[in-house]
């Protein structure tokens, strides 16, 4: 059973757009924050956007100005809209969701989706 589901990557020129959806099933969607995550090869996995429940939201200093992160709870959705977009944007991105039972935290993952900006 697929928890995290990431689309809408591409192919884009510099300068362009694109909007990254993130589906959660009913198991581990819910009041909690969700992240945005990205990897480049040769480099460790970076933060790049998250939101909470209520709306408030956080950004890595690159993307601040140029990304935005929203969520629809009734669709169990995260998106990351990303405008402006500078070929150091390119790598795989992953959503992120911490669970929590009686043996502690638990991270679940996407299977990711490539975001490749090259003219």
């Amino acid at each position: 059973q697929e928890q995290l589901v990431e689309s809408g990557g591409g192919l884009v020129q510099p300068g362009g757009s694109l909007r990254l959806s993130c589906v959660a099933s009913e198991v581990i969607f819910g009041p909690r924050p969700v992240g945005w995550y990205r990897q480049a090869p040769g480099k460790q996995r970076e933060f790049v956007a998250a939101i909470t429940s209520s709306g408030s939201t956080d950004y890595e200093d690159s993307v601040k100005g140029r990304f935005t992160i929203s969520r629809d709870n009734a669709k169990r959705t995260v998106y990351l809209q990303m405008n402006s977009l500078k070929p150091e944007d390119t790598a795989r991105y992953y959503c992120s969701i911490r669970t929590f039972g009686p043996a502690g935290p638990r991270d679940h993952w996407g299977q990711g989706t490539q975001v490749t900006v090259s003219a």
